[in-house]
């Protein structure tokens, strides 16, 4: 069998059923990867955008954590469980007896940064150990809650008992545990029937490719006419071209000082910008923290250092 050797990220679209793990871990045996990686677990429940970075796009995992998410959900009024969501045990059920403008403007109340609190079953770590592995042994640990942002809720369809929403939100938000705030509110009580992220950052679900049903000669086929270079992965850091012999040097563990970017024509930017090394041909060389402004370089000593570089890439 021939392995194919590349960098770069292909965006696949997640069964049901399935964790995110279980899909990393195919792409990286189909495609011979020397490592793979994953910008951000969906629950097995879960479908939809699961961005995988292959070999040395994996340095670029840190980057996407922060980046703002969007989901098409199905709530279940009138069930809780245990989990949240349809895959756990029933604690309670009853009749929703609510109408149309309640619904929508208790989920609106969520818009905007609101306090939250990890689900027992998710992966959030106490002591070094997942939640659900403490929710599975029958301990049940309350963390404080957590500062999250939801940006946007719109209402897609009410058909009770179930209500399907669109929500785009910040890194770190459970909408398992949105749906039963609102059902606490709603007075009925409720749990997450269906998940499916539609977009992760810049990779969106038109992007993403489905490997189910199909043998393994085709999957790694459509895998690797699918692979989005480096240069794709951040669209929105700031670029700064340089010439070949700095390439050379970043990639050999050189910091720039003020001399070696004086000459560069670049926007303005502000110390504790993130921004990118692009080489002459378009390659992803480096990804940096500016030390000072932009408009400062021109005036610094020479041996100034003015850039932290965070990564650099070998592709």
């Amino acid at each position: 069998m021939k392995f194919l050797v590349m960098d770069g990220i292909v965006v696949i679209d997640k069964p049901s059923g399935k964790t995110s793990y279980a899909v990393v871990s195919e792409v990286r045996r189909l495609l011979g990867a020397r490592k793979a990686g994953h910008t951000g677990t969906l629950d097995p429940l879960t479908t939809g955008v699961l961005p995988v970075c292959i070999n040395e796009a994996t340095k670029l995992v840190q980057f996407f954590s922060p980046d703002s998410k969007e989901y098409r959900a199905t709530m279940l009024l009138g069930v809780e469980t245990d989990t949240l969501d349809m895959e756990g045990k029933i604690i309670a059920e009853c009749e929703p007896r609510v109408a149309r403008d309640e619904i929508e403007e208790v989920l609106h109340r969520f818009v905007g940064k609101i306090e939250q609190l990890p689900p027992h079953y998710s992966a959030v770590k106490f002591q070094g150990k997942p939640l659900y592995k403490w929710a599975r042994r029958g301990i049940a640990v309350d963390l404080p809650p957590r500062t999250v942002e939801v940006y946007t809720i719109v209402v897609e369809e009410i058909v009770l008992p179930y209500v399907t929403f669109t929500v785009s939100c910040g890194s770190g938000t459970y909408i398992r545990s949105l749906c039963s705030d609102v059902g606490k509110i709603l007075g009925c009580g409720a749990c997450l029937a269906s998940l499916r992220r539609t977009r992760s950052g810049c990779f969106h679900e038109g992007l993403a490719v489905s490997i189910e049903g199909i043998d393994n000669e085709k999957k790694r086929d459509l895998l690797a006419a699918n692979i989005l270079p480096l240069t794709e992965a951040l669209p929105e850091l700031p670029a700064i071209n340089v010439d070949q012999a700095l390439v050379g040097k970043l990639r050999e563990g050189y910091q720039p000082d003020a001399d070696a970017l004086g000459i560069n024509n670049f926007p303005f930017l502000s110390a504790g910008d993130i921004v990118k090394f692009m080489s002459p041909d378009h390659c992803l060389v480096a990804i940096g923290k500016m030390l000072c402004a932009s408009e400062q370089i021109a005036s610094l000593d020479g041996e100034k250092r003015v850039v932290k570089i965070m990564r650099v890439f070998n592709c």
